[in-house]
């Protein structure tokens, strides 16, 4: 796992240029480093060594000199197309998978991406045309950004590399600031910074002739077998599970694994007897630690696992540190767990396998219920008086069956813009400064929606989690955290292998009525004890609303809220308002205000503070 970089056009001193933009991105490969230049483009690369340790430094040149690569990510299959561009008259000099890459592309152009099982992002210049290729892994795993300055085009693994090039001017962008408020995240391609983008996942751009074009190569498509049967689905699942876990322990380093009391990374623990497994808990019942049920998993599967309980204090102490890592602020509070596992992890191994995109393929979360729990509802009482209801049940206190009335209102396309709805248009007219920024989210989401017509609602919701929260949320903080702590992180649900099986699982199989993730489940039993098998859905579950009931931690936040940062984006009175309504226990509105106030530390870090880099 690396960190890539690299800028063209002419420019003074490009060659420290290049090394600052490395330097930023050391977390993500501190072992080595490694530089091309030429009068068009500079690229740069930080490596953190997982295969072939000796030879493996980077950029690769092909056999003529013709091509250059750097390349962040690994790829699981590439010992069998290295073989094939052998008998194709490829001559290798290294063992690799970079160079497989970069043969591959020489010999099919665009091709060689249908051809890749595994995490990527890379650059390939083109010494004789200057025509500059980057491309972005099936599902997003690893990251890439890129934006135009003048007749620079510049991409990096991470944003803070993009901001050490003197010519780019940093600016807020707004627009994002709206979605965030009710997706938690920065929706893609946007990001916060105006003119930068990500890449998004299955596209590859080209750059030639100071032109740029984007293409699409691969999307995730489902095509239910309603044939299959249960029995069936199960073996299928089973199978092509074990083949990519052990796809994704390939290396040339120890491999451990991140441990839950959840069905997802207990399911990849099974495979890792005699190895490592690392959990994290908070110190606030069970609900909030399941350091107990992994530790009891762990000795039942025979494995080596160690454990950290994060106190009050060092979570919000990390705070700061955390949004500097993601780039973008993400609301998300598992994140920061997720920092403290990857902490925990690096210090016993380079790199850990997590379950990370198993709800999305197979259908896990909670709220992939809401369809068949809502048809009545919606059957029974026509949109217009439902929204009358809504309106109504907004201004009740919160009672049993409150929360069904509002999340019920409306439609799926209309009211499902995925795992989180931090705020609706109307509460972000009414939180803003600027009441005009606020849009109706599920806007945001129609495109996406578009492209699912067809398929029944809830693999609608799967098809748009994929997509949209996987990408800007589980993926992002994944990568960021894992690298923040220089740790590879594979996930060896989301491979081109699982998805096609899991692509062809009825609905039925996902979704029922005794369970979420049915099929899957099933597949795992085979391997885990049924209590963890069956488990509820938790996800990583964080005490914020605990903490914001505290007067130390509520105290921080009103502070946070009434400061000028606060005053040049939203109504204080407003936001406060929400805040004491939560410490005062008359409304649930934890995670609302985490997503004020994850934003504000984020824009102080960087557009207010003087040096960003000083967080690291």
């Amino acid at each position: 796992m690396c960190g890539i970089c690299g800028f063209t056009g002419e420019i003074q001193d490009r060659d420290n240029i290049i090394k600052n933009m490395a330097k930023v991105i050391t977390h993500r490969g501190p072992d080595s480093e490694g530089f091309f230049n030429d009068d068009y483009i500079s690229m740069g690369f930080r490596r953190l060594s997982i295969i072939d340790l000796d030879s493996g430094h980077q950029p690769i040149f092909n056999e003529d000199k013709s091509l250059v690569i750097n390349f962040n990510g690994e790829i699981y299959n590439y010992k069998d197309i290295r073989k094939e561009l052998i008998e194709l008259g490829h001559t290798f000099s290294t063992n690799a998978d970079t160079e497989v890459i970069l043969h591959g592309f020489e010999q099919w152009q665009e091709g060689v991406l249908d051809k890749l099982r595994g995490m990527f992002s890379f650059a390939i210049y083109n010494t004789v045309d200057h025509s500059l290729f980057i491309a972005r892994d099936f599902f997003g795993i690893k990251p890439l950004h890129y934006t135009q300055v003048g007749d620079h085009f510049i991409y990096a693994s991470e944003i803070k590399s993009i901001l050490q090039f003197p010519e780019f001017e940093k600016k807020f962008n707004y627009k994002t600031l709206d979605n965030y408020l009710s997706f938690q995240y920065a929706v893609p391609p946007e990001t916060f910074f105006e003119g930068v983008y990500c890449l998004l996942p299955g596209h590859y751009l080209w750059h030639r002739d100071g032109k740029i074009t984007i293409q699409r190569y691969w999307e995730a498509k489902f095509n239910p077998d309603e044939s299959l049967t249960e029995e069936e689905a199960i073996d299928r699942i089973e199978k092509v599970f074990e083949d990519s876990v052990n796809a994704h322990k390939i290396s040339d380093v120890e491999v451990g694994c991140f441990l839950s009391s959840g069905v997802d990374s207990s399911y990849v623990s099974t495979y890792f007897a005699d190895q490592k497994t690392f959990t994290v808990g908070f110190d606030f019942g069970e609900r909030y630690n399941e350091i107990s049920w992994a530790e009891n998993l762990s000795k039942k599967i025979g494995v080596d696992h160690y454990s950290k309980l994060i106190d009050s204090d060092e979570f919000w102490g990390s705070v700061k540190k955390v949004q500097y890592h993601m780039d973008q602020p993400l609301a998300d509070p598992s994140c920061i767990a997720l920092y403290f596992v990857s902490k925990l992890a690096s210090e016993h191994v380079k790199v850990v396998l997590s379950g990370e995109g198993a709800d999305e393929l197979f259908g896990g979360y909670t709220c992939y219920n809401d369809p068949r729990v809502f048809k009545p509802y919606h059957r029974l009482v026509p949109y217009p008086i439902r929204r009358l209801i809504f309106k109504i049940a907004r201004r009740m206190p919160a009672i049993k069956g409150r929360n069904y009335l509002l999340r019920a209102t409306h439609p799926l396309e209309k009211g499902f813009i995925g795992n989180a709805y931090m705020y609706d248009i109307d509460e972000k007219r009414q939180i803003l400064k600027d009441p005009s920024l606020a849009t109706d989210p599920s806007e945001r989401c129609r495109e996406t929606y578009k492209r699912a017509q067809g398929y029944d609602d809830v693999t609608k919701m799967q098809y748009l989690d994929i997509n949209m929260w996987m990408v800007g949320d589980i993926l992002l903080k994944a990568d960021r955290m894992s690298m923040a702590n220089s740790l590879e992180l594979r996930v060896p649900f989301l491979d081109k292998e699982v998805f096609k099986v899991a692509s062809t699982i009825p609905t039925r199989l996902r979704v029922n009525k005794k369970n979420t993730k049915y099929a899957m489940r099933q597949a795992a039993m085979r391997h885990l004890p049924p209590e963890t098998a069956q488990k509820k859905k938790l996800g990583f579950p964080v005490p914020t609303r605990e903490w914001l009931k505290d007067e130390k931690y509520y105290n921080i936040v009103k502070e946070m809220f009434s400061s000028d940062t606060a005053k040049k984006f939203f109504n204080p009175d407003v936001i406060i308002g929400f805040l004491d309504e939560h410490y005062n226990l008359k409304e649930d509105n934890g995670r609302r205000v985490w997503t004020i106030y994850v934003f504000l530390v984020w824009y102080k870090i960087y557009f207010e503070d003087d040096k960003v880099e000083g967080i690291e």
